[in-house]
Order: structure tokens, then C-alpha cells, then sequence
């Protein structure tokens, strides 16, 4: 059966959104049926980037009047991202990582730490594994180890997101039961299967580029290999049983940058890759400086991925990781580099994208990381004073709360801010002060972590929240993400602009 490929409705419906025509990037639209077909998506995940991330580092990078490549693609909408409880459709208010990759890769609710199986730990199929399977060249790209839960929902299954490899273990690879102890191996042995065994082997994506090299072993070079893949750097000597850091070698950009097959994979650290921020801090002698960045990966993969010969397109995934990972940390300094960095891969994405005309290009994130927030200058959180603020309405004491609190402790506690966090109190491991930053609106001489520096940044807590996140869409057809939907509904999408 011949595939066909989907075609687009070119008109926008008005309850979908109204966009100006000056918003418009070229080549959105067509009168062409032709021309709206959708031939490749690039689906870019800026993991924990919530709307605040996104203004943060507009206003940081471009300014207040300024936007980002992100904020430039033309259909805006929201994104629900709850999860459920494990063996039920009871929603968990707050997801992670892989329950929300497998929303957006498979279409079903699922369980915390869950990676390709429903709530109950069935196997679904992924909308990667679907479109190689219709002959769809396939990328999987990602700043994580590329066994972490967002780049793993595409290309695996297993019941708990920690089950990477190189080997199972019963802690990391069987949930547990209500009593402490681990639940039985299931019939389905691939669940309980580590991540990197599963991706070495099953050929699922085409291009893979990370992190996370210490997951793999040398047998899982040698059946890459047989199964034709370049396999850059190294995963260890094959007359060991198992790899060593010693044995192992990352992946260098210039080895990328020299790659011209279709089939690679690239690991570039033996963990995470290296934060933006403190790459930059690096000298040209580290390492770590031989690492691509995100924009460089995404521009590699595709145009390995656009080399086929057969005429069909492609499914790329882009994650910008580390934006999650420093805002756990509390880290705004890291987390502003994190966004520009994973805006840049979007300018690559968008770039192609203008010039190919039949390129979806989506960029979204899995759920919001510490309640990101932009405090007023010269104010302070909750979190630096001694008690929260007056809560009696001295106008209305039917507006009072219970029990009152007079708010004259309502002050900074010096033994909790000692200075903004990228400032004086940096050295302080109990400071909960602000960060300060400068932006394209200062005066030159304003510096980071002073108090004149008009962009103050804080955080809600050291975990993810329930928030909805946003959505930008681009390309033929992309005018149905400009909407309120869940998580799931971007597979359901996803699946029709491609696959249908």
C-alpha cells in the first residue's frame, strides 16, 4: 500500500488563533495542496521550560522589546501536562520527564518514571518506532544522557526510567510493591530491558547524539556497527567484559562535523553534557570543549537526516536538557544559558524548515521545573524573610485570613540573604536571595548580581510543578497546535501531520 502523506488545510480557523499577517514567517502559507504536505517534524523539548523561562531569557538576551527564535514561530498555544496514578486514570497533578515523553510519544496517560508503557505497565508503540517503520529516516538528539526519560520515551520501554543500563539491577529496574519489596519480572522481558540495550539494538532512530556514554558497553558497539551505524568515539575495549572509564572515549565535534553517514551515533560525555555556562568558563585545553553544542547537533542531524535518497522525510527529536537540571539546582545563571542554548537549536530547526516548505517544526517543553519567577527589583521572596506578609485587610476584616499574621516580621532574615546569588551571597550554600542580571535595556555599566541590574530571578522550590507550558508551532498544518490541548494530543497530532 502506497503511503500517502497528510495535506493540510491552508485557511486558520478563527477559533484557533488569529495571527497577523506581519507574524507570519515565510512559507506558512500556500494555496497549493502540494505545498502543504508535511513531509519532516522537528519537535523541539526544552525539558522544564516554563513560560517564565521563556520571558527570562528574552528579557535577559534580546530584551523586553526583543524575542526569541522560539517566540517568532507563529501559532501559540497550551499544553496540559498531568500524569496518573500508577494502575489507574487518577490524574498526579505534577508529572516528570518520562511520563510526559511517553504523553507526547505513544498518546497515553501514564505513571511517574514510567518510559513507553500505559498506567498499567503495558508496552504502547512510539511514534518514532511508527514512522521507521513507514520508512521514515528517524533522530533522536538530546544535551541529557541519551537514555534519560525524554529521549528513551521515543525509543523504549521500561518501567522505570532509571533502568539506563549498562546493567539491570532490581532497584533501578522493578518498581516496588506497597510492602518495600520489588515486583516480579514481567512477561514482557524488553521492560526490564536497560534503555541503552534496547537503543543499541533496535535500530529505532537513525541519528543519535548525547550523552551518556558510561551506559554503554563494547558489545553494544559491535551489534551498532553489524546493524551499519557509525559509532563515534568509543564504548569500550571488546576483550573486556564490561567498560571502564579508561576503556571508553567520547565523541569529539569534529568527529561530528566529519560524519557523513546515515546512520551515526554520537556520545560526547560519559554523563550529562556539559552545561553551557560552565563550558564557557573552561579552558581550550578541557574536554569538555570538545563537545558540540545543542545548535550543532540539531544542524548535523539534519542534514544526515535529509540525505536519503528515497524521497521520504523525517522525525526528529531535539531536547534541550539542561534547562531542567539547572532549575532543579536552582541555578538561574546556568538555566538563562540553558534557554539561549536550546534557542539557538530552534533558530537551526527554523532555518531549514523556512527553506524546505514542508517541514512541522514544534517547540514545547514536558512540564515546568521550580516555579521560575521575575521578582520586582529591590524586593524579596518569602523564602529570604523572617515570616510571610500581613495577610488582615484593615479595610475589610471580612478579608482577613486565619490565623492573622501583622506582618511586622515580614523582613529579610540576614542569616537566609546574604547577597544575590550570582553576586555577593554566591558563596553562601543557605542564601535564598535573588539572582540579578543585567539586560540589553541597562546602562552599560549595570553588572550581573548587582542590585541595579533590572531582571531579578528566584525560585519556587527545587522540583517540577503542575503548570501548563506553551507551545509554538511552525510549517504546513502547524495551526492545530495553536490551541488548549494535553499532552497526549501532540502524538495524536503528530501522528496525523505525518503518518495519516
Amino acid at each position: 500500500m502506497q503511503h500517502r502523506k497528510r495535506v493540510w488545510p491552508v485557511a486558520v480557523a478563527a477559533a484557533t488563533a488569529t495571527v497577523s499577517a506581519a507574524t507570519l514567517i515565510a512559507g506558512c502559507g500556500s494555496d497549493s495542496k502540494a505545498d502543504s504536505e508535511v513531509h519532516n517534524i522537528i519537535y523541539l523539548l526544552g525539558d522544564g521550560m516554563g513560560r517564565t523561562h521563556v520571558t527570562a531569557a528574552r528579557e535577559r538576551f534580546a530584551g523586553a522589546n526583543g524575542r526569541l527564535n522560539l517566540e517568532q514561530l507563529p501559532y501559540v498555544g497550551a499544553v496540559a501536562t498531568y500524569a496518573v496514578e500508577p494502575g489507574s486514570a487518577k490524574p498526579s497533578l505534577v508529572t516528570d520527564s518520562a511520563s510526559a515523553a511517553t504523553a507526547w510519544s505513544s498518546g497515553v496517560k501514564t505513571y511517574n518514571a514510567a518510559i513507553g508503557v500505559d498506567a498499567y505497565g503495558k508496552s504502547v508503540p512510539t511514534l518514532m518506532e511508527q514512522a521507521k517503520a513507514a520508512g521514515f529516516a528517524t533522530g533522536n538528539v538530546s544535551t541529557a544522557e541519551i537514555t534519560d526519560a525524554t529521549p528513551a520515551a521515543m525509543v523504549s520501554h521500561t518501567l522505570l526510567r532509571g533502568c539506563q543500563g549498562p546493567v539491570f539491577s532490581e532497584s533501578s529496574c522493578l518498581p516496588k510493591k506497597s510492602d518495600g519489596s520489588h515486583e516480579g519480572q514481567p512477561a514482557d522481558k524488553t521492560l526490564v530491558t536497560p534503555i541503552a540495550e534496547q537503543i543499541a539494538r533496535n535500530n529505532t532512530a537513525d541519528v543519535i547524539l548525547g550523552g551518556g556514554l558510561a551506559r554503554f558497553e563494547p558489545d553494544d558497539q559491535k551489534v551498532m556497527q553489524d546493524n551499519g551505524y557509525q559509532v563515534l568515539g568509543s564504548m569500550g575495549d571488546p576483550a573486556l567484559k564490561a567498560q571502564t572509564p579508561e576503556s571508553q572515549q567520547v565523541a569529539t565535534a569534529a568527529e561530528l562535523k566529519a560524519v557523513t553517514g546515515q546512520k551515526v551515533i554520537g556520545l560526547f560525555n560519559r554523563g550529562n553534557m556539559t552545561a553551557t555556562n560552565a563550558r564557557a568558563a573552561l579552558p581550550d585545553s578541557a574536554p569538555q570543549k570538545q563537545e558540540p553544542t545543542l545548535a550543532e547537533m540539531t544542524t548535523k542531524a539534519i542534514d544526515l537526516l535529509t540525505k536519503r535518497k528515497d524521497g521520504k522525510g523525517f522525525l526528529l527529536q531535539v531536547e534541550g536538557a539542561l534547562i531542567d537540571k539547572r532549575s532543579h539546582a536552582n541555578d538561574a545563571a546556568q538555566t538563562l544559558d540553558e534557554v539561549k542554548a536550546f534557542d539557538d537549536a530552534v533558530a537551526a530547526a527554523l532555518d531549514f524548515a523556512r527553506k524546505d516548505g514542508h517541514t512541522m517544526v514544534i517547540v514545547t517543553a514536558d512540564h515546568e521545573c521550580a516555579g521560575f519567577n521575575i521578582i520586582e527589583k529591590n524586593t524579596f521572596t518569602n523564602a529570604e524573610a523572617v515570616a510571610p506578609p500581613t495577610n488582615v485587610d484593615t479595610g475589610n476584616p471580612a478579608n482577613n485570613s486565619v490565623p492573622s499574621r501583622d506582618g511586622k516580621d515580614n523582613v529579610k532574615d540576614p542569616a537566609r540573604s546574604t547577597g544575590f546569588i550570582n553576586g555577593a551571597g554566591h558563596q553562601d550554600p543557605r542564601n535564598f536571595a535573588p539572582a540579578t542580571f543585567r539586560t540589553p535595556d541597562d546602562p552599560a555599566e549595570v553588572k550581573d548580581g548587582s542590585p541595579e541590574a533590572s531582571l531579578w530571578l528566584t525560585y519556587l522550590s527545587g522540583n517540577h510543578t503542575g503548570a501548563d507550558v506553551q507551545i509554538y508551532a511552525y510549517g504546513p498544518g502547524a495551526q492545530v497546535f495553536a490551541a488548549n490541548q494535553d499532552n497526549t494530543s501532540l502524538y495524536t497530532k503528530m501522528h496525523e501531520a505525518l503518518l495519516s
